[in-house]
């Protein structure tokens, strides 16, 4: 063999080195950002509606134990729909601490039952009065997600003791039944008295097939009540038992399509970049991303899920 058939012949691949791939097309692209958002999506949702969700509800039960310490001590919590200075209650402000000796709990209780309020503590429904008012107070609360507060609520029995402390004082609570959709109706209250109903999910979690309701008399001394604001006609629909909030479907669009372009710009790096370099960058990105559209997806979700 002479030289010249040695230029001409190729050459051998190196020991070790792997041949070169070749570039992703843009269908196997759209398809790798598409997964990654739908994986970005389950891991929020999941997270979201589990430890994570429990978490938040921990630490927004801390901020309202915080605040409503603070109003207390300065006679400042409220006593009525309204501030002391005559504006309507914001939803999620703290107006109450329910407590519950025999299940253990102990709930800062939020102005409003909206899906976003519910999230974060039970929720005073704003057509009745305050707990400790002459009337009946309803109070609803998660079954499973967030926390789920009002997991046990199936556990009580007639005679079981419930405190509601508000800016009028610590309210005391007999339990005189629990009830669920076909059970009777407890009586008609008696001029001057008061009771609390506690409102949850019936069934399985996170599948709740009903309402389960816990009824309980007033036998402390019943304080001064203001009107409410709303009646059962015109409280927001979103503010019903098993409501969803319509308005989360704004906020939702936005955050999913930001989703989107962190998806496209994903697989735009790794075409550019290279698989480590995408994940490392858009791990984070897409699981903050896909945390928040979840957030936003659950609000649409049953408020006593």
């Amino acid at each position: 063999m002479n030289a010249r058939t040695l230029e001409r012949a190729p050459s051998a691949p190196r020991a070790g080195r792997a041949p070169s791939q070749r570039p992703a097309g843009p269908a196997l692209r759209a398809t790798g950002a598409a997964l990654s958002i739908l994986a970005a999506l389950l891991l929020g949702f999941v997270a979201n509606l589990g430890p994570l969700g429990d978490l938040r509800h921990g630490r927004d039960q801390q901020v309202a134990h915080a605040a409503l310490r603070e109003q207390l001590a300065n006679a400042t919590a409220p006593v009525g729909p309204r501030t002391l200075e005559g504006e309507q209650l914001a939803l999620g402000a703290p107006v109450g601490l329910l407590e519950i000796r025999t299940l253990g709990l102990r709930e800062v209780i939020a102005e409003g039952t909206t899906s976003e309020v519910l999230t974060s503590a039970p929720g005073h429904r704003r057509d009745t009065v305050l707990p400790g008012q002459p009337g009946v107070s309803l109070v609803m609360g998660r079954q499973a997600a967030y926390g789920g507060p009002f997991a046990h609520l199936d556990e009580l029995r007639a005679g079981d003791e419930i405190t509601v402390t508000t800016g009028q004082g610590k309210h005391t609570y007999k339990v005189s039944g629990v009830r669920r959709a076909g059970d009777p109706q407890p009586p008609v209250l008696a001029a001057g008295a008061g009771r609390l109903t506690l409102i949850t999910g019936a069934g399985r979690p996170f599948l709740p097939g009903g309402l389960l309701r816990v009824d309980a008399d007033l036998v402390s001394a019943a304080q001064p009540a203001a009107a409410p604001l709303y009646s059962a006609g015109t409280l927001p629909g979103d503010e019903k038992p098993m409501a969803g909030m319509e308005s989360a479907w704004l906020s939702l669009v936005l955050w999913g399509q930001l989703l989107l372009l962190a998806g496209a710009a994903l697989a735009w790096v790794r075409a550019r970049s290279g698989r480590r370099e995408a994940w490392v960058i858009g791990v984070p990105v897409l699981g903050a991303l896909g945390f928040v559209v979840a957030d936003r997806a659950a609000e649409l979700l049953p408020n006593l899920l």
